[in-house]
Formats: C-alpha cells, structure tokens, sequence
C-alpha cells in the first residue's frame, strides 16, 4: 500500500521523522560539556598511571637498599652499586622511567626515581625517603616538581 504524500497531514508532527537543527546543536553542546570535563580529569589519570609505574620499578631498589642496611646499618654515601642495585633504561619493563638513583645514609636512605614521556612537564620526579628503625626500613614518597594530584594516592600526604 503506497501513501501519496499530498494526502499526509501538512500540521502538527504526525509525519515528523528526524531531528530539528536546534536539537542536534542542544545535543552537540552537551557532548562538548561533558568532553571539557573529562580530557583533563583523564590526562591526570595516565599521568599518575605512568608515575606508579616508576613506584613499581623503585621496588627492586628498596629491596636491594633494605638489605644492604640491615647489613650495615652505618653505612653513608649510599650509592646504587653499594646497595648491590642496578638500573638500565631501555630494558624493556621501564616506558616511563630514565633513572632510579639511590643516596644517603642507610640511617635514611633517600631513592630518587626519575620519569619520561609521562605527558607532563617537567616530568615528574618522585623522592622516596626511608627510615631505618629496628632492622626495619620503611619508605615515605613525595615530590618536589609535581602537583600532588599527579602523585598515586601512597605519595599525596
């Protein structure tokens, strides 16, 4: 059965069938909203994935400078090789990290992890500083260049 289009109402919407210009605007205009929220809420997002990765590579480096403070307790001018630890960029597990440095004394040890490509400038560079108590070290985190939103949860206090 066939319509002829004269016979259709020429009033109201019975026939309507797509969307008005100020509708697709009004739809476009909220897209954008909701965009200009979330590109930077997600940016921040991957720049702190990328610094929890450097946490991740700095743990093989506690472990190496813990053990070589329990040893010797009074050791100073604490140096990667000292701490029986080393780090070579371009291994493939690092994309976001250049450099873990150890320094310090074993009574507080300080590992500097520094990053690349995190999409942040300058990137950032996370300062993990031990304390040796009991035969026991722990690590607090901070940074001196970087928003402590961009830090993981562990580094914002």
């Amino acid at each position: 059965m066939t319509r002829n289009i004269a016979s259709l109402p020429t009033t109201g919407r019975a026939w309507y069938q797509g969307f008005t210009l100020i509708e697709l605007m009004i739809v476009i205009a909220i897209i954008a909203i909701i965009l200009t929220l979330a590109i930077p809420v997600y940016s921040n997002y991957a720049i702190r994935a990328k610094v929890t990765e450097g946490l991740s590579v700095a743990n093989s480096a506690k472990t190496a400078i813990g053990a070589a403070c329990i040893e010797d307790p009074n050791m100073v001018g604490l140096t990667n090789d000292k701490a029986g630890y080393s780090f070579k960029e371009g291994t493939g597990d690092e994309d976001y990290v250049s450099d873990v440095q150890a320094s310090g004394a074993c009574a507080a040890p300080v590992l500097t992890v520094t990053t690349k490509n995190t999409g942040q400038s300058p990137d950032p560079e996370v300062i993990l500083t031990g304390t040796l108590s009991s035969g026991h070290l722990s690590w607090v985190c901070h940074s001196d260049n970087t928003h402590h939103s961009l830090l993981p949860n562990r580094c914002r206090s």
